[in-house]
């Protein structure tokens, strides 16, 4: 056995480790996430420095912490007076749609071995949308894929943090408006799965308005609702609760209508003649078995030899 399929993973026509092809295969995935986590990265430096923490603090907090929006909060809560029990509701809260994430991540992440801790530590919001919707290529091993999503994401939380905090006591800039950065990279992943869906479902042949985007519409449908009830400031959570009740109460029937799994079951096995029934196990093949030929079903051999023995 090669090395490369010794190391987990099918080795495709260019060959390599399965680390490096995992980069090549990851990289341009994450360059939305590298525009938006660098510039808001920076922005959560700046604020940090400003409001008079020491420098190496935003580095440390974006490599231990890692959780975007908390960390925003965070320094308005340490800014504050001390109240535990209040930081601990506010995180919790601001923290708990990661919940949903990890029950939506758990096949995908199922059998990646020791890359599974970092995995789970890393599901930010925009590693979980680039690697649950992502399509990795053949010949790509997955753990890998999603060990390269996870470390670049956060390595440019981090840069974008520290570069903040290094700029942040020598460039006075206005912070005002740079968190909208984050709402228009979800918008622009949002958009892309709405077209490889469409693509998808328009080259199986089963397009359709709003067959074809069913659980993003159930998506807008549960956060505009839930917009409206809650406000603001308190309707993430409930949305994702609704989302995952009608998800989860209609998956049988949605799941027929997904590009990727639609037709599935559908199309005869390779073996199947075009009527579309497979042939009965044993019946596949019709000609008998060497040594089940009857004596009045095998050639007459003596005639054959006695052929080659006349020319």
């Amino acid at each position: 056995m090669r090395r490369g399929e010794r190391e987990g993973g099918c080795r495709p026509d260019g060959g390599g480790h399965p680390a490096r092809r995992a980069l090549a295969a990851s990289f341009p995935k994450t360059l939305p996430v590298m525009g938006g986590y660098v510039f808001l990265g920076i922005t959560y430096g700046v604020l940090m420095v400003q409001s008079g923490f020491p420098a190496w603090l935003p580095s440390l907090t974006a490599l231990i912490i890692y959780t975007g929006s908390m960390e925003f909060l965070m320094v308005e809560i340490l800014a504050s007076s001390f109240n535990p029990l209040s930081a601990f509701a506010t995180a919790f809260m601001v923290g708990s749609r990661h919940l949903f994430y990890g029950i939506a991540m758990l096949d995908r992440y199922r059998g990646t071995g020791w890359k599974k801790p970092y995995l789970i530590f890393t599901t930010s919001d925009e590693t979980f949308a680039v690697n649950y919707s992502a399509e990795i290529p053949a010949g790509v091993d997955r753990g890998w894929f999603y060990l390269w999503v996870s470390l670049l994401d956060q390595v440019y939380w981090v840069a974008g943090s520290t570069l903040g905090a290094c700029l942040g006591s020598a460039i006075p800039f206005d912070t005002e408006g740079l968190g909208f950065v984050m709402t228009a990279m979800f918008a622009v992943i949002f958009l892309d799965q709405w077209r490889k869906d469409t693509d998808s479902a328009r080259a199986l042949g089963t397009y359709g308005p709003l067959r074809s985007h069913l659980c993003e519409l159930v998506g807008i449908g549960a956060s505009v609702a839930c917009l409206a009830v809650f406000g603001p400031d308190h309707f993430i959570v409930p949305s994702m609760v609704v989302m995952l009740a009608i998800l989860t109460a209609f998956r049988g029937s949605i799941s027929r209508t997904l590009p990727g799994l639609a037709g599935e079951g559908d199309a005869p096995s390779p073996e199947a003649p075009a009527g579309g029934e497979a042939p009965e196990e044993g019946a596949r093949e019709e000609r008998p078995r060497a040594g089940e030929l009857g004596a009045e079903d095998r050639p007459d051999e003596s005639a054959g030899v006695r052929g080659r023995r006349s020319r």
